[in-house]
Parts: structure tokens; sequence; C-alpha cells
């Protein structure tokens, strides 16, 4: 089994969940820097993994999605500048945990959590991918598991659909049928996430459902005389969304065989970090119980 990180869920939600009073010696905050450590730390004590990586989102306006749809994710606010700065802080402690940590600009963390899941399987592993992000959910199989850490917590194949509706091999056509207002995806005008399912449900598939036009006044949701004329009207609107919602499996990443395998955490690197967040012993003596599990 390899562990694949989305690292961004769990830096956001330290930056909101944790005291904005926690600061450096400067003033700087590091609160999503600090949960971060903690959230890592305790994975790495709980799981053991052999197998890991961290992913990180590098930027929102330069990667590939973008260059298909300008309006992607642009209803998003920037980050705030100590956030940003925290982002960089937590990628300093990933690497000095001995991680693996993957980045890219023309692609997004899902995109290389996605080329690392087709990584595995290609040598017969299966993953753990670990976020909140119902996006992820569409890279489950069978022997794969969805775990919100902390939250709903594991997801295998077989429970997809009662937490997000679908299948997983489904959830992409989902997100381009129904919209995904997150990511400023606007889908097709007038069929929201229930129309969506009930179509899912009865044709399997974007392609399908489109090949079967004429079928679709058969399935029972409200509107369904005229949905396929609506679906036929905007199939552009359909295609381009299914563009912006799958997951991009053959993301670049180098050496990723090597990488994926944890070495021991630099405890210098980490305790340098710590002195510059003001952070104090308790995750220290954290990263020295890791450090020990990996050097034995």
């Amino acid at each position: 089994m390899q562990y694949l990180i989305d690292a961004s869920v769990y830096i956001f939600r330290a930056y909101y969940s944790m005291p904005d009073d926690m600061v450096d010696g400067e003033g700087n905050p590091v609160n999503a820097l600090y949960g971060f450590c903690r959230f890592l730390g305790d994975f790495m004590e709980q799981v053991t993994p052999e197998y890991i990586a961290v992913a990180f989102d590098e930027s929102s306006t330069t990667n590939f999605r973008t260059d298909i749809y300008p309006e992607y994710k642009a209803n998003r606010d920037p980050a705030p500048d100590d956030l940003k700065r925290q982002f960089e802080q937590c990628r300093r402690f990933t690497r000095a945990m001995g991680l693996m940590n993957v980045s890219n600009p023309r692609y997004e963390a899902d995109d290389l959590i996605g080329a690392l899941v087709e990584h595995g399987r290609r040598r017969g592993r299966s993953s753990t991918v670990v976020s909140r992000d119902k996006d992820l959910a569409q890279l489950i199989a069978r022997d794969d598991v969805f775990w919100d850490f902390a939250g709903r917590g594991k997801i295998e194949y077989e429970g997809v659909p009662e937490v997000f509706g679908v299948w997983p091999e489904q959830i992409a056509d989902f997100l381009a049928l129904a919209g995904d207002a997150v990511d400023n995806i606007p889908g097709v005008p007038g069929v929201g996430k229930i129309t969506a399912g009930a179509l899912l449900r009865h044709f399997g598939s974007l392609e399908k459902i489109y090949a079967n036009l004429d079928k679709v006044h058969e399935v029972d949701v409200r509107g369904a005389k005229t949905l396929g004329a609506k679906l036929e009207t905007h199939k552009g609107a359909a295609d381009l969304a299914r563009r912006l919602t799958g997951i991009a499996c053959d993301a670049p990443i180098d050496n990723a065989e090597e990488e994926l395998q944890p070495k021991a955490p630099d405890l210098g690197a980490i305790n340098a970090l710590y002195d510059e967040a003001n952070i104090g012993m308790a995750l220290r003596r954290q990263a020295e119980r890791v450090s020990d599990i990996y050097c034995r």
C-alpha cells in the first residue's frame, strides 16, 4: 500500500482552525505550519508507511486547465500572504521529514496523486488517497482507499456511492454534468446534482448518456421530457467541463519509485525550522519518535 497525501487540504484546515495568535519571533503566523506538522507527524507515527508522497499545488493560474478554460477557479480569492509563506514552510518540513514532495506548475496536486496511483498499479501496489476532496475519489479502484484523515475516516470503493452519490469512475462525469461551484466549472445549465446522479445511475457514463439522448425521457427525474433537448443544446459545455473534471494521470513525475520510499528525518533541519517558527518541544519529540522508526 502507498499513501498519497493532498497537502493543501490539511494546510488550509490548520490555517482556519488553529489560533491565529500562534506566531514566530517576528510576529508572523505559524498556525498552518504547526497544524500541518502535527498532522503529518501523527500520520507517520500511526501508519509508518513504506511508500508515501505529499502533493502540493503550485499555481492555480498556470496549469493546463486554465489554458482550456481561463475562468477555472477564477472565483477563488488569492491565498493570504501569511499563508503563502507557511505553504513553503510546510514543504520544507515535508522534505526534512524525508518524504517525497511533488508539485508542478502545469499540473495540480490531484493530477500528481493520480499519476502516482497509476505508477503504483503498474507495480501491483494499491493506494490510499489521503484527502477530503471529492475530486480525488475518482481515483479509487477496488483495492484502494479514500481516507478523510480526522474526518469521515476510510472509504473503500464500495462505500464511495454512499458518500459521494456515484461510483468513483462516474465522479468526473457527475461534475461535468452538475458543475462544480468550488472550481468555477459551470456544467450543463439546469442539470443539478440530483439529475446528474439519476442520469449516471441509468446510463452509466456521460458518453452513454449522449449516445442515448432519445431515451433520456425514461429517467425518473423531474423535467425528464425536456432533458434530452437540454443536454443536446449544451453538449459543448458538458464536453468542456469533462476536460476539466478528469484527473490527468499522465502528469510527469521523475524517480517515483525511489522517491516514494521514506528516508530518515533530518532532525537538524526540522529543529532549525521549529526554531524559526517558535515551535516547542512536543512536535520536536514527535519528530524524534518518527526518526527512531525509520532509523531502525
